[in-house]
């Protein structure tokens, strides 16, 4: 126990000083359940990433039709936006340049849309919760947004990137199980089948860099283009 004269343990500054109990280091648990907790407000649950478009052009009808959309959705998202990721946690100060960069990277216009409107939910939410201030960026798109903001948290590049993966491969179950394409349970199920892809590609494309930035499925492009098409629709994009 300690004594009345003992000096408290030294805090976790974040940001522009607003600190952390000493007992939540900055790449604690705690953050990272925060962070990663469906209660966030990111918005990220108002897009399905063109699964509801190709759903609707019976292009993804079960489970199996799911994981290849899935496995594909994942593969881009390695190439095209995880190197934006990547580079904005490790120079912050570029994040104005990375957020024009993905801007024109992102032709789609849903895409494109989908991209700011997560970004700006994201710094949002960064912001106020934990007070920290990024460089001023244009856009704010999502990728290099999450970036540098998780940068600024001091939490690892890779587990910045593993979050990364982990937010898009959720957020996809979760716009399947509201289309029904599967159950919850059956959800769960496809995110624990699909966790060890994620994790080989996120050791792939780690070490890719903005000069890299490709897209690596074209069809996927084209279904959430065509997310503004739809009758009716459920999802933002």
């Amino acid at each position: 126990m300690s004594s009345a004269t003992e000096k408290p343990a030294p805090l976790a500054r974040l940001g522009l000083g607003r600190v952390l109990p000493a007992a939540a280091t900055p790449e604690s648990d705690w953050l990272l359940w925060q962070l990663m907790d469906s209660a966030f407000p990111t918005g990220g649950f108002a897009h399905s990433a063109g699964l509801e478009a190709a759903w609707q052009h019976a292009e993804v009808r079960d489970s199996e039709q799911l994981l290849s959309f899935i496995e594909a959705s994942l593969h881009q998202l390695g190439h095209a936006a995880l190197p934006l990721v990547t580079t904005a946690h490790a120079e912050p100060e570029r994040l104005a340049e990375l957020d024009q960069l993905c801007d024109a990277f992102t032709s789609n216009h849903v895409a494109n849309r989908a991209s700011r409107l997560q970004g700006r939910a994201f710094l949002t939410a960064a912001q106020k919760i934990f007070a920290i201030v990024p460089a001023e960026s244009p856009c704010r798109h999502f990728a290099p947004v999450f970036g540098a903001s998780l940068g600024q948290l001091h939490v690892s590049r890779e587990t910045t990137g593993r979050l990364f993966f982990f937010s898009h491969l959720r957020g996809m179950l979760a716009a399947a199980v509201r289309l029904n394409i599967a159950g919850p349970m059956e959800a769960q199920i496809l995110q624990r089948r699909m966790a060890p892809l994620a994790e080989r590609l996120l050791a792939e494309c780690l070490p890719l860099t903005t000069d890299d930035l490709a897209q690596t499925s074209p069809l996927l492009d084209i279904w959430q283009g065509a997310q503004d098409r739809l009758y009716s629709r459920l999802f933002q994009s």
